[in-house]
C-alpha cells in the first residue's frame, strides 16, 4: 500500500483498524448489552440469508486495506456462534496489508478444538469478556447460568493452543459488579494474562444507561493501587485505547479504558462493519451506511474503496466527548448489531 492511499478523517485521524460483526446472536444475554427484557424469546434476530457471506466481508476487508486498514477484529454478537468461522479467518489472513486479526468473545464456546482450529486458521489474540470472578456475581450480568469457571476454562484453552497474552475484559457497573473489581484484580494479577476494566458505557439503547452507574477509572485505579500498587505504563502506540498500568511488584499489567470520563475520540481510527453489511464510523452511531449494492456490482470492491474513503474523510465523530453536551437523546445503534 503507498502512503497516497491512506485516508484520513476532518480531525485528521486515518483509518487503522476494521471491526466485523459476524453475528447478532449471542448465548449470553448480558443485562447492559443485550437484556431479557428487549432480547426475549420472541426477538427477531437477523436470519441467515441476510448476514454478509464470507466472500462479501473479505471484499470488504480488501478494500479497508486499501485505504490503510492493517488490523481486524472479529465481533458479534458472540462471534463464535457463526458457523465456520475459521473459514473467514483464513481468507482474511490472505489480505495484503492486514497484519493483526484478533476475536472479542466471552469464551464460554471455546473447546480446546476450537481454540487450535481458529489458531491454525489464523487468529493471532483472543480478548475475552469476563464480568465478575465469582459465579453469583457473574451468572447476574450474563443471566443465562453461565458459569465462571465456563468463561476460564475457555481462557485456558486459548493458553494451550498457543495464543499469548490473552486480554480480560470487565465492564464494571455501579451496583452490579463494581464490587468485584478487586477480586478480579487479584485473580488476574501475575496470571499471564491482561486484565482490562471499561467504564459502562452508553451504547445503544437498552441497557439503562446513567452517568450515576460509572465507576471512573480513577475510582478503578484507586481501589486497586490501595492494595495491589502501581504505576502508570507508556501507550504501546497512539491510539491504544487502554490507560497501562504494570504492578510494583512484577505481577504483569493491567488496563483501564476510560470513554466516559477520559475520552479518546481524538486518536480514533476504528470503523465497524455490521453483520448486515453496514459501516459504522463511531460505536454510538444513530445509523450506518449500507455497502451491500456496492458489494453486489461487477466492480464491488472498487466501490466499496471509494465508498469507504468518501465516509471516512468526511468524518468528525466525537460522540464521547461531547456527550454532556447533547440537548436530545439520539437512538443509537445496539453493541450486539456492530461489537465493541
Amino acid at each position: 500500500m503507498s502512503d497516497s492511499a491512506q485516508v484520513t478523517d476532518l480531525l485528521h485521524r486515518p483509518l487503522r483498524d476494521l471491526r466485523i460483526s459476524v453475528t447478532d446472536r449471542c448465548n449470553f444475554r448480558c443485562v447492559y448489552c443485550m437484556p431479557k427484557e428487549v432480547f426475549d424469546k420472541d426477538y427477531k434476530f437477523l436470519p441467515r440469508a441476510q448476514l454478509l457471506t464470507f466472500e462479501e466481508i473479505e471484499q470488504v476487508v480488501r478494500a479497508a486495506a486499501q485505504l490503510g486498514v492493517s488490523k481486524i477484529r472479529i465481533t458479534g454478537g458472540e462471534p463464535l456462534v457463526r458457523r465456520d468461522l475459521e473459514a473467514l479467518i483464513s481468507q482474511i489472513r490472505q489480505v495484503p496489508g492486514i497484519t493483526d486479526i484478533s476475536m472479542t468473545t466471552n469464551a464460554s464456546l471455546l473447546t480446546a478444538e476450537r481454540a487450535r482450529s481458529l489458531r491454525e486458521a489464523g487468529l493471532q489474540r483472543i480478548t475475552v469478556s469476563l464480568d465478575a470472578i465469582d459465579d453469583e456475581t457473574f451468572k447476574r450480568v450474563n443471566d443465562v447460568d453461565v458459569s465462571v469457571q465456563d468463561v476460564l476454562d475457555g481462557i485456558d484453552n486459548a493458553a494451550k493452543a498457543g495464543f499469548v497474552d490473552t486480554k480480560v475484559n470487565m465492564v464494571v457497573k455501579k451496583g452490579l459488579n463494581d464490587h468485584s473489581i478487586l477480586p478480579m484484580a487479584r485473580y488476574f494479577h501475575n496470571s499471564g494474562h491482561i486484565l482490562r476494566f471499561i467504564e459502562f458505557m452508553d451504547v445503544g439503547n437498552s441497557n439503562a444507561w446513567d452517568l450515576s452507574h460509572v465507576v471512573t477509572s480513577a475510582q478503578i485505579a484507586e481501589r486497586i493501587n490501595a492494595e495491589l500498587p502501581m504505576e502508570p505504563v507508556e501507550a504501546n502506540y497512539r491510539g491504544e485505547v487502554a490507560k497501562r498500568w504494570r504492578f510494583n511488584d512484577g505481577g504483569g499489567e493491567m488496563g483501564i479504558i476510560s470513554s466516559v470520563s477520559a475520552p479518546f475520540c481524538g486518536d480514533c481510527s476504528r470503523a465497524r462493519l455490521s453483520a448486515t453489511g453496514s459501516i459504522y464510523t463511531c460505536l454510538f452511531a444513530s445509523s450506518g451506511h449500507d455497502l451491500r449494492p456496492a458489494l453486489r456490482e461487477s466492480d464491488g470492491q472498487d466501490r466499496v474503496v471509494q465508498e469507504l474513503s468518501k465516509l471516512w474523510s468526511l468524518r468528525t465523530d466525537q460522540y464521547s466527548e461531547t456527550r454532556t453536551q447533547v440537548a436530545v437523546l439520539r437512538p443509537k445503534v445496539e453493541m450486539s448489531f456492530i461489537g465493541g
